[in-house]
């Protein structure tokens, strides 16, 4: 069975994918290594992790408008994140996505961040506004 969630599109694409859960919002800008795709902020609830090939699920991003480039550099290198799902898509992480062309949805009308579990296999429909997860 499939449970459907209506989101907001950000940036356009559709892909399928394992989720990484995050609950802190993120700083590209000195918190993503964006040579390995590995979060470098000792801070951070992912700290050590590889978010690469992942859908990155967070609240919100935040830091400088440099995040954006991290994020381009990302996909350039191939260590970027599948898709992006976020509570609140601010505006760093936004251009960043739309930038290297990776699918990013926000709003969700449900609370993605009770509902996923780490490593669920989700679909992001960015094109449509809708992410499906596999129950």
């Amino acid at each position: 069975m499939t449970h459907q969630i209506k989101c907001r599109k950000i940036s356009r694409g559709l892909v399928t994918g394992n989720v990484i859960i995050s609950h802190e919002p993120l700083s590209f800008l000195g918190g993503v290594d964006p040579q390995t795709g590995n979060i470098t902020d000792g801070d951070h609830d992912l700290y050590q992790q590889n978010i690469s090939g992942k859908i990155l699920v967070i609240p919100s991003g935040k830091g400088s408008t440099v995040g954006s480039y991290v994020i381009f550099q990302m996909a350039k290198s191939k260590t970027a994140p599948l898709a992006i799902i976020a509570l609140e898509a601010e505006p760093i992480i936004a251009t960043g996505a739309i930038m290297a062309s990776i699918p990013m949805v926000d709003h969700p009308e449900e609370n993605i961040l009770k509902i996923l579990k780490e490593g669920d296999l989700v679909k992001v429909d960015a094109n449509h506004g809708i992410i499906e997860i596999n129950e």
